[in-house]
C-alpha cells in the first residue's frame, strides 16, 4: 500500500508526531526523512532500497551509494547523509572526547611527552572536532621532507575527518618552535585547505609544559 493511500493517521510523519520515533519501524523512520517519492517510485520503495543499503553498509554509506536508489532526489540525499551523522557524532561515538582547545588535545599526548625521540602525531576530528583517532606519523628528528602531507593526511581521508590536530615533542625541553617546526605547519596547513581538511592546530610538548603554534600571541 502507498502512503497516500493509508489513513493519514498511520502514514510516517504524522504517527511519529503522534507517538514519537520509537513506535516507528526502520522503515517509516526512512520514510518519514524521506516525506515523499515521485513519478519513478513511491516513497516505501525509495525507503526499502534505501534500507537494503543501510544494512548492508551500516553507517558507512556514501553518497554515490544512495545515488544508485531509482526515484531518490538530489535533495533528498544530504537530508539522510545528515541524519546518519549526527547519529554518529552524537550517539555512536559519544565516549570519544571532543577536542576545542589546545589544552583537551594535550592530554591526550601524555605518550610522548618523554619521548627521548621526536615523535610526531596526528590526532583526527569528525565536523563535531570529536577525536576519531590518534596516530603515530613519523619518529625522528622532525623536517619537512620527512612529515610529508601525503603521509599526514592519507589516515586524514581514510577517516573521513574534518579536521586534524598535529603534535611532536621536544626531547631537549626547549618550547622554541625551529624553522622546520614552522615549516611543516605550513605546508600541512596549505595540503588541507586543498583537500577540505583543516589543520586546527600544530602543537608542541615537553615533559612539562606544551606551546601551540597556532594559538599562541
Amino acid at each position: 500500500m502507498k502512503v497516500l493511500d493509508k489513513p493519514k493517521i498511520d502514514r510516517p510523519r504524522e504517527k511519529l508526531a503522534r507517538y514519537g520515533t520509537a513506535r516507528l519501524s526502520d522503515l517509516e523512520l526512512l520514510m518519514a526523512i524521506i516525506g515523499s517519492g515521485n513519478a519513478r517510485a513511491d516513497v516505501g520503495k525509495i525507503a526499502r532500497e534505501v534500507l537494503k543499503i543501510l544494512r548492508q553498509k551500516g553507517g558507512d554509506v556514501s553518497y554515490d551509494d544512495l545515488r544508485s536508489v531509482v526515484g531518490l532526489g538530489e535533495a533528498k540525499i544530504p537530508v539522510i547523509l545528515a541524519s546518519l551523522e549526527l547519529a554518529r557524532r552524537y550517539l555512536l561515538d559519544s565516549d570519544q572526547p571532543i577536542i576545542d582547545s589546545p589544552e583537551k588535545a594535550v592530554e591526550l599526548l601524555a605518550d610522548i611527552r618523554d619521548k627521548k625521540q621526536e615523535y610526531f602525531v596526528c590526532l583526527t576530528l569528525d565536523g563535531a572536532n570529536r577525536l576519531i583517532a590518534k596516530r603515530v606519523v613519523t619518529i625522528g628528528t622532525l623536517t619537512a621532507s620527512l612529515v610529508h602531507p601525503r603521509e599526514v593526511f592519507a589516515a586524514a581521508i581514510a577517516d573521513r575527518a574534518a579536521s586534524i590536530i598535529v603534535a611532536h615533542n621536544h626531547p631537549s625541553g626547549s618550547l622554541g618552535a625551529s624553522q622546520a617546526d614552522k615549516d611543516v605547519t605550513n605546508r600541512l596547513g596549505e595540503a588541507g585547505k586543498l583537500l577540505g581538511i583543516t589543520l586546527n592546530d600544530h602543537i608542541i610538548v615537553t615533559k612539562t609544559s606544551y606551546k601551540s603554534l597556532m594559538h599562541s600571541e
